[in-house]
């Protein structure tokens, strides 16, 4: 069974917002006592954080999709939905956000790093909070905006300071198994390792992490083998350490010839040219093992490598390579540029910046006008279309924002074609220059003339009040004999 996971891909869904609530006071003595409704909840984000007790993707890849919770309607009385809860999906230190197309969204290093991979949808308003001096008493509210659905590769890439790279079985396990306290698989037969091993080791007051990469073949940048699979852990390593088998039964293999072949199959990965390398001659407790280390070795420091023999079983040479790996890792350590405090880019809207676009297609011959903005979107998936009222109230919005002048401009004529939004996901209507909504019909948009009558007892006095001043006067009016 698989237990360790470094690459999944990870579908996400963040919650709706809830729809806003179309209510109207009701209260004895109070018929009408004005809009209540209240708003809908947020929808919850989907938020990947790094957990240092989280070491290998393998939730991800049994369990790929992910929904956070929905936002709750509002209701009447003012009451407000309740916001979805937010989804905490931990990852790996070192875990890389990629989108299908390969990338890079995120790269997250460090205990309790985040990332929102998916953003919750906005609760919709209800009508007590789109109410006006002209709009008393809204007949609709705004509908929750759907949340953002994402597919997104995860990667993991190993964080630790050096990296033991080299041929299958040339004992990078036992290696890292005496420096350390890890405990990986060693047997005597290829490719033992099947996934990376971490181990801490302390030399004198440097404290460093090492880790074992799966054996490399030639052609492992190409696929072949575990290599491709695995060398990505490599990258984030300071040190680079080449464990050379000195006592390998393979007649067509030597030290030397092993060591240009990683080096040929790292060039061509790519990117870790700058990596200071060290070699590791292992196995002398061998004979013939001791032997060829002797041999190879001035020819390996002619080429400039710091050249160690060691033997992990015998635990000969260990405590001189240890050191060794730590004085390259401080100063590693030493010539990373400090971490600066995250600058706060602002970056004022432009003044002629309107916030859409609006661009001219052909459909079937016939204009076609796409309009395309964060907030024409929002504001149609926001409406209820089966509410005239509604429609009305998006209208006004387009035309304030300035969408009716720019359709104009772009030569758009009553009955042509407008569509607000991608063209997978649009909605298209026959557009006509200051169109009005059937809300029309009870008055000015959004005012409902019910609250303008007179109650009946106020309007009883009136009547009683307009009598007496007709008797009044007809009194007056009055020429005796």
């Amino acid at each position: 069974m698989t237990t360790f996971v470094d690459r999944v891909e990870l579908h996400v869904a963040a919650g709706n917002g809830g729809h806003g609530c179309a209510s109207v006071h009701r209260e004895k003595f109070k018929p009408l006592g004005g809009p209540d409704g209240g708003n809908g909840g947020r929808g919850g984000d989907v938020i990947l954080t790094v957990e240092q007790s989280v070491t290998t993707l393998l939730d991800y890849h049994h369990s790929p999709h992910r929904k956070a919770t929905n936002g709750k309607p509002g209701e009447g009385g003012n009451r407000a939905g309740k916001d979805g809860q937010d989804l905490i999906l931990p990852v790996p230190d070192g875990t890389v956000v990629l989108d299908k197309a390969g990338n890079v969204l995120a790269d997250l290093v460090g205990q309790g790093t985040s990332y929102i991979a998916a953003q919750g949808g906005r609760g919709g308003l209800g009508n007590a909070a789109l109410s006006s001096a002209r709009r008393k008493a809204p007949g609709f509210a705004l509908l929750g905006v759907p949340g953002d659905l994402q597919d997104i590769v995860l990667e993991l890439k190993t964080v630790a300071d050096v990296a033991l790279v080299g041929y299958p079985s040339a004992g990078k396990s036992s290696l890292i198994s005496v420096l350390s306290a890890a405990k990986p698989k060693i047997a005597d037969y290829p490719f033992t390792t099947l996934v990376p091993n971490l181990g801490v080791v302390t030399a004198g007051s440097t404290v460093y992490t090492i880790a074992d990469v799966p054996g490399l073949i030639p052609g492992a940048s190409q696929g072949k083998g575990l290599g491709l699979e695995f060398l990505r852990h490599v990258e984030r390593c300071s040190v680079l350490v080449h464990v050379l088998d000195t006592a390998t039964l393979e007649s067509d293999r030597d030290p030397l010839s092993d060591l240009d072949i990683i080096e040929e199959e790292l060039r061509q990965y790519g990117g870790l040219d700058n990596r200071p390398r060290i070699v590791v001659l292992n196995k002398i407790d061998v004979p013939d093992g001791k032997d060829l280390a002797e041999m190879v070795r001035p020819d390996l420091e002619a080429r400039g490598y710091r050249v160690f023999e060691v033997s992990a079983v015998a635990h000969i040479g260990l405590r001189e390579l240890s050191f060794a790996l730590g004085e390259l890792v401080g100063k590693a350590r030493a010539a990373k540029p400090k971490e600066e405090a995250t600058r706060i880019v602002i970056r004022p809207k432009a003044v002629d910046d309107a916030g859409f676009t609006v661009t001219r297609e052909e459909t079937d011959g016939e204009p076609l006008f796409r309009v395309r903005g964060e907030k024409p979107e929002r504001w149609v998936r926001q409406t209820d279309f089966n509410n005239d009222e509604a429609v009305g109230y998006l209208a006004d919005r387009l035309n304030r924002l300035g969408v009716e002048e720019q359709l104009m401009k772009a030569g758009a004529r009553g009955g042509d074609g407008v569509a607000i939004g991608p063209e997978e996901n649009a909605v298209v209507f026959d557009w006509e220059p200051s169109v009005t909504a059937g809300a029309e019909m009870l008055g000015r948009r959004g005012e409902d003339h019910r609250f303008e009558a007179p109650r009946p007892a106020a309007q009883r006095r009136r009547d009683r009040d307009a009598e007496r001043d007709e008797a009044g006067r007809e009194f007056d009016d009055f020429e005796p004999f």
